[in-house]
Protein backbone atom coordinates (compact mmCIF):
# COMPACT_ATOMS: atom_id res chain seq x y z
CA UNK A 1 0.00 0.00 0.00
CA UNK A 2 1.59 3.32 -0.80
CA UNK A 3 1.74 6.50 1.57
CA UNK A 4 -0.27 9.46 0.42
CA UNK A 5 3.29 11.49 0.01
CA UNK A 6 4.37 8.56 -2.70
CA UNK A 7 1.18 9.05 -4.49
CA UNK A 8 1.23 12.81 -4.16
CA UNK A 9 5.23 12.15 -5.72
CA UNK A 10 4.27 10.15 -8.10
CA UNK A 11 1.68 12.11 -9.66
CA UNK A 12 3.61 15.60 -9.85
CA UNK A 13 6.71 13.53 -11.27
CA UNK A 14 4.19 12.29 -13.96
CA UNK A 15 2.56 15.77 -14.43
CA UNK A 16 5.99 17.29 -15.01
CA UNK A 17 7.40 15.15 -17.40
CA UNK A 18 4.94 16.26 -19.86
CA UNK A 19 4.86 19.47 -19.02
CA UNK A 20 8.69 21.58 -18.36
CA UNK A 21 7.14 24.63 -17.31
CA UNK A 22 5.13 22.62 -14.57
CA UNK A 23 8.52 20.63 -14.14
CA UNK A 24 10.29 24.13 -13.73
CA UNK A 25 8.16 25.65 -10.90
CA UNK A 26 8.43 22.48 -9.02
CA UNK A 27 11.70 22.65 -9.50
CA UNK A 28 11.90 25.98 -8.34
CA UNK A 29 9.67 24.86 -5.36
CA UNK A 30 11.62 22.50 -4.02
CA UNK A 31 14.30 24.51 -3.87
CA UNK A 32 12.38 27.66 -2.02
CA UNK A 33 11.26 24.69 0.85
CA UNK A 34 14.58 24.10 1.25
CA UNK A 35 15.90 28.06 1.39
CA UNK A 36 12.73 28.11 4.18
CA UNK A 37 13.78 24.96 5.76
CA UNK A 38 17.40 26.56 6.32
CA UNK A 39 16.61 29.85 7.05
CA UNK A 40 14.19 28.51 10.04
CA UNK A 41 17.13 26.38 11.05
CA UNK A 42 19.13 29.13 11.32
CA UNK A 43 16.60 31.26 13.20
CA UNK A 44 16.09 28.14 16.03
CA UNK A 45 19.59 28.09 16.70
CA UNK A 46 20.16 32.20 17.27
CA UNK A 47 17.05 31.58 19.35
CA UNK A 48 19.23 28.62 21.33
CA UNK A 49 21.90 30.65 21.51
CA UNK A 50 20.27 34.03 22.63
CA UNK A 51 18.02 32.01 25.51
CA UNK A 52 21.35 30.37 26.43
CA UNK A 53 22.97 34.07 26.86
CA UNK A 54 20.08 35.39 28.51
CA UNK A 55 20.20 32.41 31.21
CA UNK A 56 23.97 32.78 31.59
CA UNK A 57 23.43 36.39 32.60
CA UNK A 58 20.77 36.14 34.36
CA UNK A 59 22.91 33.13 36.40
CA UNK A 60 25.58 35.41 36.84
CA UNK A 61 23.66 38.20 37.84
CA UNK A 62 21.39 36.02 40.67
CA UNK A 63 25.12 35.10 41.51
CA UNK A 64 26.19 38.41 42.06
CA UNK A 65 23.70 39.38 44.27
CA UNK A 66 23.78 36.45 46.81
CA UNK A 67 27.41 37.06 46.95
CA UNK A 68 26.78 40.54 47.87
CA UNK A 69 23.37 39.23 50.21
CA UNK A 70 25.82 36.60 51.77
CA UNK A 71 29.09 39.46 52.52
CA UNK A 72 26.61 41.80 54.13
CA UNK A 73 24.90 38.53 56.41
CA UNK A 74 28.47 38.32 57.15
CA UNK A 75 29.08 42.07 58.20
CA UNK A 76 25.88 42.24 60.31
CA UNK A 77 26.75 38.77 62.14
CA UNK A 78 30.74 40.12 63.25
CA UNK A 79 28.93 43.68 63.99
CA UNK A 80 26.37 41.55 66.21
CA UNK A 81 29.06 39.65 67.57
CA UNK A 82 31.18 42.60 68.66
CA UNK A 83 28.20 44.28 70.08
CA UNK A 84 27.80 41.27 72.51
CA UNK A 85 31.21 41.13 73.28
CA UNK A 86 31.83 44.95 74.08
CA UNK A 87 28.11 44.36 76.24
CA UNK A 88 30.03 41.55 78.19
CA UNK A 89 33.04 43.09 78.89
CA UNK A 90 31.33 46.02 80.20
CA UNK A 91 28.97 44.38 82.13
CA UNK A 92 29.59 40.66 83.15
CA UNK A 93 27.27 40.53 86.43
CA UNK A 94 24.33 41.64 84.09
CA UNK A 95 25.27 39.16 81.03
CA UNK A 96 25.89 36.20 83.62
CA UNK A 97 22.02 37.06 85.33
CA UNK A 98 20.85 37.02 81.80
CA UNK A 99 22.34 33.83 80.73
CA UNK A 100 21.16 32.43 83.76
CA UNK A 101 17.83 33.51 83.72
CA UNK A 102 17.67 31.98 79.81
CA UNK A 103 19.12 28.85 80.90
CA UNK A 104 16.42 28.65 83.20
CA UNK A 105 13.71 29.28 81.49
CA UNK A 106 14.98 26.79 78.78
CA UNK A 107 15.03 23.57 81.48
CA UNK A 108 11.38 24.68 82.41
CA UNK A 109 10.53 24.25 79.07
CA UNK A 110 12.36 21.18 78.01
CA UNK A 111 10.61 19.62 81.33
CA UNK A 112 7.47 19.93 79.94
Amino acid sequence: MASVSSKVRKAVDDATESNPDLQAQVSALREDIANITATLGKIGKNRAQDARRSAASSFESAKLRGEETFEDLRLQARELEDQIVETVREKPLTTLAVAAGVGFLLALIARR
